[in-house]
């Protein structure tokens, strides 16, 4: 017997054709629910990263004639004369 001959009755096909539509329709509906839980989840995130407030802090200094660098850790060096007694101050 031949294999490519083998006949299916057409009750068989239809079941396997209807079960395939069932397993297509629940494959939709998942790739339907992680799109909206990927979705959620981003939105969590921003949601939750955006209750940290980023505050910048601008120093202005007056050194008179000098300048004044300021350095990451918050220290300060002045260069320049000293206003009070005309020396000049490093650091």
């Amino acid at each position: 017997m031949d294999d490519s001959a083998v006949m299916i009755p057409y009750f068989a096909h239809e079941g396997e054709m209807a079960r395939a539509e069932r397993t297509n329709k629940r494959l939709w509906v998942l790739i339907i629910l992680l799109i909206v839980a990927l979705v959620g989840s981003n939105l969590a995130w921003i949601i939750y990263e955006n209750q940290f407030v980023e505050e910048s802090v601008t120093q202005e200094v007056d050194t008179g004639n000098g300048a004044a660098v300021v350095s990451g850790i918050g220290d300060a060096a002045y260069y320049g004369e000293d206003q009070a007694n005309g020396q000049k101050a490093c650091p």
